[in-house]
């Protein structure tokens, strides 16, 4: 317990324990470490918004915060939606509100936490407004990704969409307007997280028919959403090479697209009908690569040019 010391509270250390646990059983729940896939390419998209407009501390922040609040308001509500699908399924009944680690108020008032946490964040890019007035809709959009599975099997790509939303909103909160090196960043975002997450869900295709829910692996069978997968990834490369043709990115990025294009192709390659049990890697490890490598070859090739 606490005391008073001199007139001064005393907090001694396992004191503090049951506090460092809870917050990371939020940290594990909201996957935090799964940021990277997102966050990248938004300071990414910052970095070639600055190329034309000056640089101000305050927006690198704005950037950080919201993306960071945004996604976990996203991802503890559908934690919180999940729950009884969650608890039913033998591959997330251990997760943090089915297991009891944390009760569907708490979570509840996570949600609502970082959704207003973001709302104000987007003070930071004042004067311009946009932010502000566009962070209701895109938030609300975010949210509405945990009901997807229960009506399209298309799902994978409401995902997809939410994510790639995080250049395009890097870049209107810069510099107000959209243009095209964001839209391609965005449509890059679009096919490679569509494309991972069909690959992630076929852990789950017999699961999904059995109770009604819906997803690509469910609805035509994991080998066709495999091969779905795989269109999805060659058509985010070939954005990545129409982001190199109409940006002033030069060799250093080429070659990051080779490597990424790699990377891909090595994430199809553990991943096939027959054997899932490499999903986690290639969802996790590889895709972190992927997102982390395009923004190091992108300020790499800003830098040397």
């Amino acid at each position: 317990m606490t005391r008073v010391v001199a007139g001064f509270l005393e907090v001694r250390p396992r004191d503090l324990a049951p506090m460092f646990t809870r917050l990371r059983h939020f940290l594990e729940l909201i996957r935090f470490s799964h940021t990277v896939f997102a966050l990248p390419f938004a300071l990414f998209s910052a970095i070639l918004a600055w190329q034309q407009t000056a640089f101000r501390s305050q927006d690198l922040w704005g950037i950080l915060l919201c993306m960071t609040l945004a996604r976990s308001a996203a991802m503890a509500f559908n934690r919180l939606i999940d729950r009884e699908v969650d608890a039913a399924n033998p591959r997330t009944v251990r997760r943090h509100i089915p297991a009891g680690l944390l009760s569907v108020p708490a979570v509840a008032g996570f949600v609502g936490a970082c959704s207003a946490g973001f709302v104000a964040a987007t003070l930071l890019f004042l004067p311009n407004r946009w932010p502000l007035y566009l962070s209701v809709p895109v938030l609300l959009f975010l949210l509405g990704y945990s009901y997807a599975k229960r009506f399209t099997a298309l799902c994978h790509y409401w995902l997809s969409a939410a994510l790639m939303l995080s250049p395009i909103a890097a870049w209107i909160a810069i510099r107000g307007t959209v243009e095209w090196p964001p839209a391609l960043l965005a449509i890059v975002i679009f096919f490679w997280v569509g494309g991972f997450d069909i690959l992630y869900a076929s852990q789950d295709a017999e699961f999904d028919r059995e109770t009604g829910l819906h997803s690509l692996p469910a609805r035509i069978g994991i080998p066709a959403a495999l091969r779905i997968a795989a269109l999805s990834h060659l058509l985010a490369v070939g954005a990545l090479l129409a982001l190199w043709q109409f940006t002033p990115l030069g060799p250093v990025f080429l070659g990051g697209i080779v490597v990424l294009s790699l990377l891909l192709a090595y994430e199809h390659a553990i991943v096939s009908p027959t054997d899932l049990s490499r999903v986690n890697t290639a969802f996790f490890h590889v895709n972190a690569a992927i997102s982390v490598g395009v923004l190091v070859a992108g300020v790499v090739d800003l830098w040397v040019r």
